[in-house]
């Protein structure tokens, strides 16, 4: 059999790898129906004629001017294959397998019976010439049998990428190049070709291509260069080509994805998918990395696995950030009306990831375009009706248009129909805070991300906003779209630019008591006083407060006082403010001027003007907030005469600081001595002034000059009998006494013991022979050590009773710790003893010791020691 009768019957030829002589005819396989064009950039060939390149003889030989190079064309030549595609009566034509020819035959050039010839039947002839025109004919026809591919489905796998050419120049040699239909000429080409691809397998070691078409496909998919494919063998009776048929995908190539981490759970995660709209589970062991460094926002590529029946992700690794890019955001901003706000709770049938709308007219179409929580700028609540601003985002995936960026337009509450309300911030917390509303009693809740512009808010500040109802709770309200306004915007009372005249009808009754009740403080703090006046001849009364009252004093019933009338906007109740009293009724008792001595758990004691005596006054009545009295602080009283005669001070109220002593002061520093304290220190004595006696060099006794609270430079410092001070001598302008002022104790001691946050000082008080001290009262932060030498002063705890040391100040360091030898006795005793005297003590190990690491022992070598000698 001939060259040519084998590569008719022999399965589609192997992709030559090697190279070959440039002299000789490569054979094209019968399997690759190719035309024959040069790759872009490559030399120009002399097109040769196509019989040429599919058959190995001298077409010369086939005409001699009309004739056969062998008498009556029996010469020996070349055999060929056909198919039968004319058939008549004496004659036929057949369609050449090699070559595009339709050759002339005589039926009886048929060796064989002619009835069992049919139109399609393969035939194998030789070609000739027609002695009276000289056209080829086809002689010696002989029938051949169709090749019968086996019927069993090979593996094989989708070739590599297509060229631009079908055909490729390497090394001298003609290859085919085969690959998988691309996307872009699925089901698309020139008219009259069908878009093709290739497979291969590999059978005895060899690798043989196939082409196929879209219709080859099974179930319509799309097949990748690498798919794993199976397919059956199928033969063109027109041309005798190879190809695949019915091919089936067996297993997709694994391709590497990218995508970003969405969410990260405690063994696994998901991956938002860059190629389709899609997540894909991934478990922690498939990571590739640092897993603590992995979170959700990171960009990661990996390869996808069927497991189970579903995909996974297998071989994550970390990718550099912004690698992965879903979509692609507009420069231009538009404007447009939110016509679709995302619920707050979503439904249980709510599957739209973007459930809000947007009308925008973008170019000269009004277009739609969702939107999800994420698109907005801040957490501000969008309202329907809302003139937003926005971009607009193009997911890369599906194209899908959506609306980001939104922020809300300052003209936006032009365009809603929302009830605006004003208010003062009254409270901020960590996130979140309080607004006290003008037109409602309750304060209203917000939270920050509720306030536009991104301005900072501070109590006090004047805001609008929007209620609406909570979510959570339908009889709750809270602020939302929340805007700072100027100062001065707000205004919750309006009040009379008109001044009115009238009598206080009714006082103010007292109410701090520091130990009352919170219920009974609320009902006193309602009560308030009555002022009667005139207005168009009709008489009317009018409530008022302490708060509202300007000057010194409080108004007394019968003074006569001046005032404003304020009206509250959310209730309209009406209350006098900017009282002024105008001249008091002179049936009520004297004010009198006083400082405050001492403050205790319910009463106090006021030192009267002349330093002299003390007054007792109950917190009841204190006209005022009693958490702002202090020791030394001026007051305003009235004296009045209770149960059994006794003095006490009515309707204190603190007043402007007064100078407590005359400006008369000596300017002369005395050192003396405290003989007597004041009576709040030592509440046995009956004199109320304490008493400093001057202490001279080489004299014992000098004058005596006593003082009082105000005579003190730190107030709530308790003067101890014994203690020496420096002072100044003054003169009282009303009586004329000289007084100690500006005292100072000179107090010095050692620290006999510090323990952790507190200790104690060597120093008298009382009954106590030492006085505590916490560190947190020690000046510069330093760390007092038993025996440093400080100052200090000393203060009376009111609830306790006790005496504590403040403002501690080191004055010098005490000496330094050394070790005390042991006593000769216990060394003697030690040198005395041997290890053979029986009666001498012995140490018996109960417990070997243990280490941290679990070891027994000791790591170090004891070493032999002295008696009584210390290293």
């Amino acid at each position: 059999m001939s060259e040519m009768e084998r590569g008719s019957s022999e399965p589609p030829v192997a992709r030559s790898t090697g190279a070959a002589p440039s002299t000789s005819t490569v054979p094209v396989p019968r399997s690759s129906s190719f035309s024959c064009r040069p790759q872009p950039g490559s030399k120009k060939h002399k097109r040769t004629p196509l019989y040429q390149r599919s058959m190995s003889f001298d077409p010369g030989m086939l005409h001699n001017n009309g004739h056969t190079a062998y008498a009556n064309g029996t010469g020996p030549g070349i055999r060929e294959t056909g198919l039968v595609e004319k058939l008549l009566t004496s004659y036929g034509f057949i369609q050449c397998s090699e070559r595009q020819a339709r050759l002339f035959f005589h039926c009886s050039q048929y060796n064989g019976n002619l009835q069992e010839l049919k139109i399609g039947d393969d035939v194998e002839f030789e070609v000739s010439s027609d002695r009276r025109t000289g056209k080829p004919i086809a002689v010696k026809l002989l029938k051949i049998k169709p090749e019968v591919l086996p019927e069993e489905r090979i593996s094989g796998q989708v070739g590599p990428d297509l060229h631009a050419y079908p055909f490729t120049v390497l090394h001298g040699y003609i290859h085919p190049v085969v690959s998988s239909i691309p996307v872009h000429l699925d089901g698309k080409s020139a008219p009259g070709q069908a878009p093709t691809g290739s497979v291969c397998y590999e059978r005895n070691g060899e690798v043989f291509y196939l082409t196929y078409t879209p219709d080859d496909v099974e179930g319509n998919i799309h097949l990748d260069t690498g798919d794993k494919v199976s397919f059956y063998m199928d033969t063109n009776k027109h041309t005798g080509a190879v190809s695949a048929r019915n091919i089936q995908l067996v297993k997709k190539k694994q391709m590497r994805c990218q995508g970003v981490v969405c969410a990260t759970k405690e063994a696994f995660g998901f991956i938002e998918r860059a190629d389709v709209v899609k997540e894909i589970f991934f478990h922690y062991s498939e990571f590739k990395g640092d897993l603590e460094a992995l979170q959700a926002g990171d960009d990661v590529e990996f390869t996808i696995k069927d497991r189970n029946g579903k995909e996974v992700a297998t071989e994550v690794r970390l990718l550099p950030q912004g690698t992965v890019i879903f979509e692609d955001i507009s420069i231009e901003q538009f404007e447009g009306t939110v016509v679709k706000v995302i619920p707050k709770v979503p439904t249980k049938n709510q599957n739209d990831p973007l459930p809000g709308r947007i009308s925008s007219r973008i170019g000269f179409n009004d277009k739609e375009l969702p939107f999800g929580e994420k698109d907005t700028k801040s957490k501000v609540t969008l309202l329907e009706g809302d003139h937003i601003q926005f971009n607009i985002s193009t997911d890369r995936r599906d194209k899908l248009e959506r609306a980001t960026n939104i922020d809300v337009l300052p003209d936006t509450f032009d365009f809603t129909k929302e009830t605006r309300e004003m208010g003062v911030i009254a409270a901020i917390r960590d996130g979140f805070g309080f607004i006290k509303c003008v037109d409602r009693d309750a304060r209203m809740f917000f939270h920050f991300s509720e306030v536009l512009e991104e301005s900072q808010l501070h109590i006090s500040d004047e805001v609008e906003f929007t209620v609406v109802p909570d979510m959570l709770s339908a009889q709750r309200n809270h602020a939302v779209r929340i805007k700072k306004l100027p100062k001065g915007s707000v205004s919750f009372n309006t009040q009379s630019e008109q001044r009115f005249m009238g009598v206080v009808e009714k006082e103010v009754v007292a109410t701090n008591a520091k130990n009352a009740s919170p219920t009974k403080a609320k009902e006193k703090e309602a009560e308030e006083g009555v002022i009667a006046y005139e207005d168009c001849g009709v008489k009317l009364t009018v409530p008022y407060h302490n708060k509202d009252i300007e000057g010194g004093g409080y108004p007394q019933a019968g003074d006569k006082v001046e005032f404003s009338i304020n009206e509250v906007k959310r209730t309209g109740l009406q209350s006098a403010v900017s009282v002024r009293v105008l001249n008091r009724n002179a049936s009520n008792g004297k004010r009198l001027l006083g400082f405050v001595a001492t403050l205790k758990d319910n009463f106090g004691f006021i030192e009267t003007a002349n330093h002299d005596q003390e007054i007792f006054f109950h917190y009841s009545e204190m006209c005022g907030d009693l958490d702002n009295l202090e020791l030394g602080d001026t007051v305003e009283y009235t004296l009045s005469k209770g149960k059994g005669n006794k003095v006490s001070a009515e309707k204190v109220t603190k007043v402007a600081a007064v100078n407590g002593i005359s400006e008369d002061v000596e300017a002369t520093v005395m050192i003396g001595k405290v003989i007597r304290p004041l009576r709040s220190v030592d509440p046995s004595q009956t004199e109320y002034q304490g008493l400093i006696e001057i202490t001279e060099e080489g004299a014992t006794k000098g004058p005596n000059y006593p003082f009082g609270i105000m005579g003190m430079s730190n107030k709530a410092d308790c003067l101890q009998k014994g203690e020496l001070v420096k002072f100044h001598v003054c003169t009282i302008a009303q009586t004329g006494q000289k007084m100690a002022s500006n005292v100072v104790p000179q107090r010095r001691a050692m620290v006999e013991c510090v323990k952790d946050q507190f200790g104690f000082i060597s120093y008298e008080v009382g009954e106590s022979k030492k006085l505590f001290f916490h560190v947190k009262e020690v000046q510069d932060g330093l760390e007092l050590q038993t025996g440093d030498e400080v100052e200090f002063s000393v203060v009376l705890n009111q609830r306790t009773g006790k005496c504590s040391a403040c403002n501690v100040r080191r004055v010098s360091e005490g000496p330094k710790p050394v070790a005390t030898p042991r006593p000769d006795r216990l060394v003697n005793r030690l040198k005395s003893i041997t290890l053979d005297d029986a009666s001498a003590p012995r140490l018996v190990i109960v417990r070997q010791p243990r280490g941290p690491d679990n070891s027994k022992g000791f790591n170090v070598e004891r070493k032999t020691r002295q008696p009584g000698v210390i290293d």
